[in-house]
């Protein structure tokens, strides 16, 4: 029996395949190059997302890696190397920890001092109580993508960071999402930036390139970032293509990421107000929110799967589990997938969700018990 991966017609899901297919992808890549165009050197792709990005955010230079992993690792080894300190602090679900395999550990012989409650954001408090040990550096992730894209308060944020700096340590930023972050602050990119010593940024997150991250910093913290850079095995020649494919949307994302986000402010009250699931934050305070489900994971995977099967929608990228096993969520990050759906749309496929996921769970409860030998006792 030969399998095959149902189409995806249209998604909820940020990153789903609808707009990343590569035909789509290089023929948008085509648009910003001419024949006179160097894969390499300083008028080369590369550098000039370099540049673009450090002048965008505020930052004397900007270096291209291939992951996000490797940029946040190197930053906090400079930090470390040169306050001679191995901690670091960050949030409980800090992606460093919870998605990286603790590289900044296996690798750099960093450790973590997690801050805060897992399931709310740090505050000032937690930071001072984590500053009573020598701390390298504190790390933000803007927003936090595992508490449904919640963000600290702009003054809030600022007194932590200036405890952190006034402990000895730097502050870095975890800005893979940092265009939906900026539609809350509603303040320039570099005025955010310029709360932190270094900045990370991905190139197909919310940039929907293909791979790769910039970290900005000074020039030196840059030099320094570079040779670890090449120790890590991230100094790739013929990058362009990378940096080309961030280059697409660095322009015209900016301007749609406030439509995103009352998108998802709509869909979130929608969802809401008919109350068959939970969205949270309420309201979302980025284009970034969960919806809660009152069915368990395997029931709505396999109710999604059935969606998408029939009808070609795709409504996440994959269900988180809950401390609840009857319960459980997913993801919504708005862009142009998203933009697709009306409020009542998605309430509509909520609903047969559930309904699909319940007969799921009944079956799993009740099954045919038709062929069973009687009870022989």
């Amino acid at each position: 029996m030969v399998h095959t991966t149902p189409l995806v017609r249209r998604s909820l899901f940020l990153h789903a395949p609808i707009r990343r297919k590569p035909r789509l992808v290089l023929a948008q890549m085509l648009e910003l190059v001419d024949d006179d165009t160097p894969p390499d050197g300083p008028d080369g792709p590369v550098a000039v997302l370099e540049r673009r990005l450090a002048d965008l955010l505020g930052k004397e230079a900007a270096l291209f890696f291939p992951s996000g992993t490797m940029a946040q690792q190197v930053a906090l080894r400079v930090h470390a190397d040169r306050r001679g300190r191995r901690a670091f602090a960050a949030h409980p679900q800090s992606h460093l920890d919870i998605w990286e395999e603790q590289g900044y550990n296996a690798v750099h012989g960093l450790w973590l001092r997690r801050t805060g409650d897992p399931h709310e954001l740090m505050t000032a408090a937690d930071l001072a109580a984590a500053v009573s040990e020598p701390l390298a550096a504190a790390v933000w992730e803007l927003p936090q993508r595992d508490l449904g894209g919640l963000l600290p308060e702009w003054e809030d944020l600022r007194e932590q960071v200036e405890l952190v700096r006034a402990a000895g340590a730097a502050a870095h930023l975890d800005g893979a999402r940092l265009w939906e972050a900026q539609t809350y602050y509603r303040r320039p990119f570099d005025q955010i930036a310029a709360l932190f010593d270094t900045v990370y940024v991905s190139l197909y997150k919310s940039l929907q390139g293909v791979r790769g991250a910039v970290l900005a910093a000074d020039a030196a913290t840059i030099r320094t970032a570079q040779v670890w850079r090449q120790r890590l095995g991230g100094g790739i020649r013929d990058a362009w293509p990378l940096a080309l494919a961030a280059l697409v949307h660095l322009d015209d994302l900016t301007a749609r990421m406030p439509a995103y986000r009352e998108h998802a402010i709509a869909i979130a009250a929608a969802i809401n107000a008919d109350g068959a699931a939970r969205a949270h934050p309420t309201p979302p305070q980025t284009p970034l929110f969960h919806i809660h489900l009152p069915v368990p994971k395997r029931a709505v995977e396999q109710a999604g799967a059935e969606i998408l099967a029939e009808h070609g929608i795709q409504l996440w990228g994959r269900v988180r589990s809950a401390p609840d096993p009857g319960r459980c969520s997913f993801e919504v990050s708005v862009g142009e997938n998203a933009m697709e759906f009306t409020p009542d749309e998605v309430v509509a496929l909520i609903r047969d969700l559930l309904a699909r996921a319940e007969t799921a769970r009944h079956r799993t409860l009740r099954p045919d018990r038709q062929s069973e030998p009687p009870n022989m006792r």
